[in-house]
């Protein structure tokens, strides 16, 4: 899908997406994109309602809807300076430091390839990731516009003329990032509904976690050669539109009631912890779920997300 506005872990972690391969990795001709940029996080921005706040996610994994940007930006300096062809293995997103490299599996084919990141976007709600067309192409999901993935952090990715990244964030960088603004934050709580009766929360069993692999050809593996491997992904996923997810219950229940409609509470294990989700679905059509979305949104949840479960 054609991106509609402007486009303002690490070396180890490498999942069952190298070490799991369900056949050989196809290789294929295309550019490496063009390492003239610099390294940078940015400042927050707001787009409608929403604000973004760029930062270092060195452990960044989250699934969700991919689209892909093509004719009207070729040509154009991405947002740290480089510039963006249909042919270059490049991607955006709304939050992660540039350039940095990132993992993209279809999860409905299990086509796995790494991308740099050097550009802002998308900006459509409902999407986590824009690919270049070639990218989209490769995972395949160029015809169809969308696909659901899931976005991995691998590294912070090259320079101009090969130089490597710097080791830390430059000063300048971290102190150019101010405080959130506060007109748009609510800190306070959610007051209970009274007489209200909340449902225990429904367990859910995640994707799994990719399991943490070291091996000689890890490095290689965290660069955008356009190589495309075969990884296992479920035979089956859903899609969920997620208001918010907390350590306690009760915030979790006090969204519920605010939102209504037919958001549930379901519950996941996240280092230890538990993890109580807000969530609508599941949905089985992309469309299906943008429409929630926008309900969930209009309804003041401004941070409310599509993901992509089983």
């Amino acid at each position: 899908m054609i991106r509609t506005a402007q486009r303002l872990f690490a070396v180890t972690f490498l999942a069952a997406f190298a070490a799991a391969c369900a056949s050989s990795p196809e290789d294929n001709s295309v550019t490496v994109p063009p390492n003239a940029g610099v390294y940078k996080i940015g400042q927050p921005y707001q787009i409608g309602d929403t604000w973004y706040y760029p930062r270092e996610q060195p452990d960044y994994d989250e699934t969700g809807i991919a689209s892909w940007y093509g004719p009207a930006f070729y040509g154009h300096r991405t947002a740290n300076g480089e510039i963006y062809t249909a042919q270059d293995l490049t991607a955006a997103h709304r939050t992660l430091p540039l350039p940095v490299n990132v993992r993209v599996t279809n999860l409905d084919n299990g086509k796995s390839l790494v991308v740099r990141v050097n550009d802002r976007g998308p900006f459509a709600k409902g999407r986590i990731i824009d690919l270049s067309e070639r990218a989209a192409e490769l995972l395949g999901y160029k015809q169809k516009g969308t696909a659901r993935v899931r976005v991995t952090y691998l590294s912070r990715a090259d320079l101009d003329g090969g130089r490597p990244p710097p080791d830390e964030t430059p000063p300048e960088i971290a102190s150019a990032v101010p405080a959130a603004p506060t007109g748009r934050v609510a800190t306070t709580a959610l007051d209970a509904v009274p007489g209200t009766a909340v449902a225990p929360p429904i367990p859910v069993v995640s994707l799994p976690a990719p399991a943490i692999v070291a091996s000689a050809d890890a490095a290689v593996a965290t660069q955008p050669t356009g190589i495309v491997t075969q990884v296992p992904v479920p035979p089956a996923t859903r899609l969920y539109v997620q208001a918010g997810a907390f350590s306690s219950y009760q915030n979790a229940a006090r969204l519920q009631s605010r939102l209504g409609g037919d958001m549930q509470i379901t519950s996941s294990s996240q280092n230890g912890r538990t993890i109580y989700r807000v969530r609508s679905g599941p949905f089985d059509e992309v469309g299906d779920a943008d429409k929630a979305l926008a309900r969930v949104t209009g309804l003041g949840s401004n941070d409310a997300k599509i993901v992509v479960d089983r």
